[in-house]
């Protein structure tokens, strides 16, 4: 079977991370062979083995070149939409953003949820996913630049608080009910922990292939 990525192969992994190829291996599913990727997410110390087959499907792709990399940069210096105030819809259109995975849409949620935090603080969830965006776009960009993930957190700084520039905020669609704050306390009297995301695909089951 032909495989798009190779050995060695650096990848990004939507939700993930960067990655490596570290095997291209063939396994037996109920009775038929089916053709493994084994990827080393660099970030988290962790591997997955994903059937070929569904690599297009879960977004996975290579890293993108230089000059994609300074345009999602750049992007974060960008006016963007205005801002929904209820986090249920933000966070959905996010969360979407963030499993299609293109370095642009890693940026936009970077720039919404950077500017979103100096109106009003974020909820937990949106901060943890803050969080994984902003590491996602480090991490490539780092990668296609040749750069270390420190002066990218550096690039990343200056364009979302460029020195002495106004904010950029200068609107948010304003909805019949901010839930933020109920979002937090719903969140905290769950008993989630720091390390339940709620978001991120950690294991790919055999029985989805």
């Amino acid at each position: 079977m032909e495989t798009t990525f190779a050995v060695d192969q650096k990848v990004v992994y939507p939700s993930q991370g960067v990655g490596v190829i570290k095997e291209v291996f063939e396994k037996e599913f109920k009775g038929s062979p089916i053709m493994y990727y084994k990827i080393y997410i660099e970030a988290s110390d962790m591997v997955v083995m994903v059937p070929v087959g569904k690599a297009e499907e879960l977004g996975i792709r290579q890293i993108v070149s230089a000059e994609e990399a300074e345009a999602a940069i750049k992007l974060l210096g960008e006016e963007g939409e205005p801002i929904t105030s209820d986090w249920k819809l933000r966070y959905q259109m996010n969360l979407d953003l963030l499993k299609k995975g293109t370095v642009m849409d890693i940026a936009t949620i970077v720039r919404c949820l950077y500017n979103r935090s100096k109106v009003k603080e974020l909820p937990i969830l949106e901060r943890k996913l803050y969080d994984s965006a902003k590491k996602l776009l480090e991490d490539e960009v780092a990668y296609a630049l040749g750069k270390t993930n420190e002066e990218v957190e550096s690039m990343i700084h200056l364009q979302l608080e460029p020195p002495g520039a106004v904010p950029k905020v200068k609107h948010v669609i304003q909805m019949d009910n901010d839930e933020d704050d109920d979002l937090m306390d719903d969140v905290k009297e769950n008993g989630k922990s720091d390390g339940d995301d709620g978001f991120a695909d950690d294991d790919f089951d055999d029985d989805e292939a």
